[in-house]
C-alpha cells in the first residue's frame, strides 16, 4: 500500500512543479504494473490532495506552528496525503494513514520530522475526538467513496475551524478560490452554490455516445450487460450511455475497435443537438479538437454532406483525426489554423458550431487542477478571445444560416456577456430556439433563450449553448 502512496507523492511533487494533475499521474502510472486496486487508489488520493488543497492547507495552518506556505514544498504535499486520508476516506483506518503518512516523510528526505508528522495528524483525530481507528467502517459493506465534503461522516467534531463569511466559509469548507465562489453565489445564492461545490467534488462519471451509422443503443447495452458492465440511459439524449461503476480501461470495453461509441459527456452530446445538422449540408466546426462534438455531427448528418473540422493545434487534430478514422466517418475534412484568420470561408456554411476555448469551470470534477489554474484575469483574456471568435466566425455562415456559440464554463463573462455584445452588435443575427428536439426541462428556463446546464440540477457537465440564426437578408 505504501508503493501506491510514494507513486501518489512522485504525482503531486510533480503537479506543485506546474504539471497538469492527469499528465503527472498518467506519467507515473504508466512506469508500473499495478493492482486494479492501487490504482484507483493512487488516482483518488492525487486528484483527491489536488481538489482539496486549499482545505488540507487550512489544516495545517491551524494545526501546525508553521503555515503551509513556510512548509518545505514536499512536506506539505506528504501532509496532503495524510490529512485527506483522514478526512475523505472511510475506508482507509486512521491508524493506517498516520503510519503510512510517517513512512513517507521517512522514505523522502524528512526523517528528521516523522515526529511533528506524526504528531500534527494524531492532534487532528485528537480534535476530532475520536480514537484513531474512528473513520474505519463499520461493516465491510461500508462504501468506498469519500465521506460527505461538508461534514465528513468520520468525524464525531469536525476540527477545520470555518470562518463566518460565506465565500470564505464555502472556499475553504469546498476548497475553491473565493473568486469562484463570488461568480456561483451571484447567479445561484447560497444553498445552489453549496450543492455545486459538492457536485464538482464528485469523482466524474464516464458517458458514452453510441455511434447509431453502425449500431444502436439496444446492442451496445446487451454487449456491455454481457461483459458484466452497468450502464443506463439518459433522459433527452438517445445515444447516451452512462457507465455506472468502474468499467476498467476504456480501450478495452466491448464496441471501442470496432467504432459503436465514443466517450463523450451528455452536456456535449446537447450541443450537437441544438446545431441540428442536417445531411448535405456544410458545417463548420471552428474549435473542433479533439473531436467529440464534429463526430457527432457527421453522425447526426449520417455522414452525408462535408465538415470542416478546424483547430489550430495539429497534435489535437491527429486525436480527431484517429476517432474519426475509428468511427468509419468520411465526411470530415481537417483544416489546421486559428480560425480568426480565415477568409476562405465566407458565406459558405449552412451551420457553424463555436465550441470556444474557455476556462472549463463547468468540469472541474474532470480536471480537478483547473480551479487553481484559471484566475479572473485569464477569464477576461479567454473573453476577449472569445468576442473575436465569434466576430469573425459568424462571418463563415450563409444567410439564414446557423451559428451554435457553446463553452464549458459557468461564467458569465464567456457566456452571456459575450453573446450580448455580439448582438448588440450584429442586428442581422438573432437567437433561436430548437426545433424537433427536447432540452431538459431547468437547462433552458432562461427568458433571453440561452441554455445553461448547471451541474448540481441536470448531473452532467456545466455547459452554455446558444443557437443564433443569420437573417436572410444578410450581406
Amino acid at each position: 500500500m505504501t508503493n501506491a502512496r510514494q507513486l501518489a507523492f512522485i504525482a503531486l511533487r510533480d503537479v506543485h512543479k506546474g504539471a497538469y494533475a492527469d499528465v503527472a499521474l498518467d506519467r507515473v502510472l504508466q512506469k508500473v504494473n499495478l493492482a486494479d486496486c492501487d490504482r484507483r487508489l493512487v488516482t483518488e488520493l492525487v486528484y483527491g490532495s489536488v481538489r482539496r488543497q486549499r482545505t488540507l492547507d487550512t489544516l495545517i495552518d491551524q494545526i501546525a506552528k508553521k503555515k503551509s506556505d513556510q512548509q518545505p514544498q514536499d512536506l506539505r504535499t506528504i501532509l496532503h496525503l495524510g490529512f485527506y486520508q483522514l478526512r475523505y476516506q472511510q475506508r482507509i483506518p486512521a491508524s493506517a494513514a498516520v503510519n503510512t503518512t510517517v513512512q513517507l516523510a521517512k522514505e523522502n528526505g524528512f526523517s528528521g520530522l516523522t515526529g511533528f508528522v506524526n504528531g500534527l495528524l494524531r492532534q487532528y483525530l485528537r480534535r476530532a475526538g475520536g480514537a484513531e481507528e474512528d473513520n474505519t467502517p463499520s461493516s465491510p459493506s461500508s462504501p468506498s467513496s469519500p465521506s460527505s465534503p461538508s461534514s465528513p461522516s468520520s468525524l464525531h467534531t469536525d476540527p477545520l475551524q470555518l470562518p463566518e463569511n460565506p465565500v470564505e466559509r464555502l472556499g475553504i469548507l469546498h476548497s475553491f478560490p473565493d473568486w469562484m465562489i463570488q461568480v456561483w453565489l451571484e447567479q445561484l445564492g447560497l444553498a445552489d452554490t453549496e450543492k455545486l461545490c459538492e457536485w464538482m467534488n464528485q469523482s466524474p462519471t464516464i458517458d458514452l455516445r453510441i455511434n447509431s451509422l453502425c449500431t444502436s443503443i439496444e446492442e451496445v447495452e446487451a454487449a456491455l450487460q454481457s461483459a458484466g458492465i452497468l450502464v443506463r440511459r439518459i433522459p433527452h439524449l438517445p445515444q447516451a450511455l452512462r457507465l455506472i461503476g468502474s468499467a476498467g480501461s476504456i480501450q478495452k470495453i466491448p464496441g471501442f475497435r470496432e467504432g459503436w461509441w465514443t466517450v463523450q459527456d451528455s452536456s456535449a452530446q446537447l450541443v450537437s443537438h441544438l446545431l441540428d445538422p442536417q445531411p448535405g449540408e456544410v458545417v463548420i466546426d471552428v474549435c473542433a479538437a479533439p473531436g467529440g462534438k464534429t463526430t457527432h455531427i457527421a453522425e447526426l448528418m449520417g455522414d452525408k454532406g462535408k465538415i470542416w473540422a478546424c483547430d489550430r493545434t495539429p497534435s489535437r487534430l491527429r486525436k480527431l483525426q484517429e476517432n474519426s478514422q475509428r468511427l468509419n466517418l468520411q465526411s470530415i475534412q481537417i483544416y489546421t489554423g486559428d480560425s480568426r484568420h480565415f477568409t476562405q470561408f465566407q458565406n459558405t456554411a449552412d451551420r457553424v458550431l463555436l465550441d470556444a476555448p474557455c476556462s472549463g469551470l463547468g468540469t472541474m470534477h474532470r480536471h480537478a487542477d483547473a480551479r487553481w489554474r484559471q484566475t479572473p484575469e485569464s477569464v477576461r483574456g479567454l473573453s476577449v478571445l472569445q468576442k473575436e471568435l465569434i466576430t469573425h466566425t459568424s462571418t463563415f455562415v450563409k444567410p439564414g444560416g446557423v451559428l451554435v456559440y457553446a463553452t464549458c464554463t459557468l461564467h458569465p463573462a464567456e457566456n452571456e456577456e459575450v453573446i450580448s455584445a455580439f448582438l448588440a452588435e450584429s442586428p442581422d443575427w438573432q437567437i433561436e430556439s430548437p426545433r424537433g428536439f427536447e432540452f431538459p426541462d431547468s437547462a433552458h428556463n432562461t427568458p433571453q433563450g440561452w441554455f445553461k446546464v448547471w451541474p448540481h440540477r441536470q448531473d452532467m457537465d456545466g455547459f452554455f449553448m446558444v443557437r443564433l440564426r443569420k437573417t436572410n437578408n444578410s450581406e
